[in-house]
């Protein structure tokens, strides 16, 4: 097979780690017989400074064309201001929109050799494998909204949360159709109690299950709840479907009961093979350009990429293995306890491949 895949390093440790993502993609395609091409786009704070813009419009025709996107990170301290009218973050709701990436995955499993990096008790996330499935285009983050004029008693500012039975039922299905390949077992999040978005979320997951043929389990939790669910037995989740909001704040929670964000990849897919793929963490801006970032979330989300948009499966499975082999040695960064540079931990990947 050859495929285009579109990079996106953005800013702060972004071109760091998306460099690393790419030489072991490359390495790893070759290894079974597959050419990968790549082509540098820009977004975020960088493209805000060379074209004015967060997504310039070579990028997204970029993207359109490709077989999948490896995103780096957006933002840092200099775009900051959240009253400036253009900012990095928008890049990313922007080319999501243009993709039509309607579902973001966030897996979450404990590497035994970070066990006890973990912030909570070895026995709760030892066996930990849960998948966070975040609806990616509606709610808060895309509703109306209204911006306060000033910051007085009197100011005003709203966002709305709306959502539609049709994204809701996809994003749903989807979690069904992944549920079905794990533990057939799915919690659907919302605040059904008092949001009447989140009570139209809850009828249309009930209609879903009841047209399911599969077996799959479902059960409801409100989002409160849920979040004290992850640190108190993470363990009883398989697959966690929730909405835009809902689904941000929970998979970060979740993201730490393996010890580091920087471990944790992210797949954003919508209703075809395309899909944008990234570390779950952010630019780090205070580390950028020091050689000591931990690309390995980068680099899980690069297997990803081969499994889910190129139907890949060997050459995934090899990236994962090698990420496992190169934490047994304990080439590890600071973030993992580790003194290994952002060089070593690539050196020892492509090694292990």
């Amino acid at each position: 097979m050859r495929a285009n895949i579109v990079v996106l390093p953005g800013d702060g440790i972004g071109p760091e780690i998306t460099r690393v993502a790419q030489n072991v993609l490359r390495v790893a395609a070759e290894k079974f017989g597959h050419t990968l091409a790549f082509d540098e786009q820009l977004i975020g704070g960088i493209a805000i400074d060379q074209t004015g813009t967060a997504l310039p419009e070579a990028t997204t025709a970029a993207c359109k064309g490709a077989q999948a996107v490896l995103l780096g990170a957006v933002g840092g301290p200099k775009w900051d201001d959240p009253k400036a009218k253009v900012r990095p973050e928008q890049g990313l709701l922007a080319i999501r929109k243009a993709l039509g990436l309607y579902a973001n995955l966030r897996p979450v499993k404990g590497y035994a050799e970070l066990l006890d990096a973990s912030p909570l008790k070895r026995e709760l996330v030892e066996g930990v494998d849960l998948l966070c499935v975040r609806e990616l285009t509606g709610g808060l983050y895309f509703g109306d909204r209204q911006e306060a004029g000033d910051f007085g008693d009197d100011a005003r500012a709203y966002d709305t949360m709306v959502y539609t039975g049709r994204e809701v039922r996809r994003v749903v299905e989807l979690a069904f159709r992944i549920a079905l390949g794990r533990r057939k077992k799915v919690t659907s999040v919302d605040k059904a109690n008092v949001l009447a978005s989140s009570r139209l979320w809850r009828a249309v997951t009930v209609d879903v299950q009841k047209n399911d043929r599969t077996g799959i389990a479902l059960e409801h939790q409100l989002v409160d709840s849920c979040a004290m669910r992850l640190v108190t037995n993470p363990k009883s989740f398989d697959v966690i479907v929730t909405e835009n909001m809902f689904g941000d704040i929970l998979s970060d929670e979740a993201a730490v009961l393996t010890g580091s964000l920087g471990m944790l990849p992210s797949a954003s897919l919508g209703e075809g093979t395309m899909g944008l793929y990234e570390p779950i963490h952010g630019s780090a801006p205070d580390i950028a350009g020091q050689g000591i970032a931990n690309p390995l979330g980068t680099v899980l989300s690069a297997a990803l990429l081969l499994r889910h948009s190129l139907s890949l499966e060997e050459p995934a499975l090899a990236i994962e293995a090698a990420v496992s082999r190169v934490l047994g040695q304990k080439v590890r960064t600071r973030d993992l306890g580790g003194q290994a540079s952002t060089a070593d931990v690539e050196k020892a990947l492509l090694s292990a491949l």
